[in-house]
């Protein structure tokens, strides 16, 4: 189910034109959710008309939304299905935050020693 909806979801950004879209496995990080989606839009507009687009697709395919935030603003829209969450961000919201690099991070990367 996940990698249908994850297809969805992406060809739902690429027809808006999303820009640089990232689906990252969290599986083995978090049982909150198996997929998470990130992209950008150039403007507010874009971001909240990529949102829309997620949202009415993957519902057309028969698959329910479990909630949507920051659709007020549109600086981040968050589009939850459950096993996939979404992240659409203007570009410099998502370069501040760079969630890409935080979920990518496994817990035995660190390279650093440990306290003794």
């Amino acid at each position: 189910m996940t990698q249908a909806l994850k297809d969805i979801v992406i060809n739902a950004l690429e027809e808006i034109k999303a820009i640089d879209i990232t689906a990252i496995d969290v599986r083995e990080l978090t049982g909150v959710m198996d997929t998470m989606v990130v992209a950008s839009g150039n403007s507010n507009r874009q971001v909240k008309s990529l949102a829309n687009s997620v949202v009415v697709d993957a519902k057309k395919a028969g698959y329910s939304m479990i909630g949507i935030e920051g659709d007020d603003s549109s600086e981040w829209i968050l589009v939850d299905f459950g096993d996939v969450i979404v992240h659409i961000m203007l570009p410099t919201t998502r370069e501040f935050y760079d969630l890409e690099r935080l979920w990518s991070v496994r817990p035995n990367d660190s390279e650093e020693e440990p306290v003794s």
